[in-house]
């Protein structure tokens, strides 16, 4: 390919045999390092979730909800309020020990199940971005390939305006003669 600061000027003919030796080398530099981007779901390869992972999922999504803290919160007032109001008959009387215990084991059985919920979504999450990257890498491969072109047309166009001048200008110098001559 010419440059700018490149003195040597080559042929139409050079710059098509560059530009396919180019694309060839690209066409093997993608199936390499099989960077061939595509838009398909299995391109992804997300694999189904396990039993585990689903109930995961679901744990999350639920502790996750405003109805899930409203409802808890509801019910934690209920449970305050029905042992203060029972006095001496209270099942959990202050400082409601029962009631730290079952929010402890709801604390120690939900956190795992966020975390687990949680790093599948980020592999999920490393795997989308994997996409887009490939998807990028081939974007910017097409985008250096049409410079290319656009690069070769504009020499092929400065060459064919560079011979008109020349052919102009001989016929100027002829057309010159001629009226000197008579």
């Amino acid at each position: 390919m010419t440059s700018k600061n490149n003195a040597v000027k080559l042929s139409p003919h050079d710059e098509a045999q560059q530009l396919e030796l180019l694309r060839k080398h690209r066409r093997a530099h993608r199936e390499k390092h099989a960077i061939i981007p595509t838009l398909s779901v299995e391109h992804i390869k997300i694999a189904p979730p396990t039993r585990g992972q689903w109930l995961a999922d679901i744990v999350a999504a639920t502790v996750g909800s405003w109805r899930f803290i409203i409802i808890q919160s509801t019910a934690i007032v209920v449970w305050i309020v029905g042992n203060v109001l029972s006095g001496t008959a209270a099942w959990d009387p202050y400082p409601f020990i029962l009631l730290n215990l079952l929010l402890s084991f709801q604390a120690a059985y939900t956190a795992p199940a966020i975390m687990m919920s949680q790093n599948r979504q980020s592999e999920m999450d490393r795997r989308h971005a994997q996409n887009d990257y490939e998807i990028n890498v081939k974007a910017e491969l097409e985008i250096e390939l049409l410079h290319e072109k656009i690069d070769i047309m504009k020499e092929q166009e400065l060459l064919m305006l560079t011979q008109a001048v020349r052919e102009l200008s001989e016929e100027v110098k002829v057309l010159s003669k001629r009226l000197t001559a008579h």
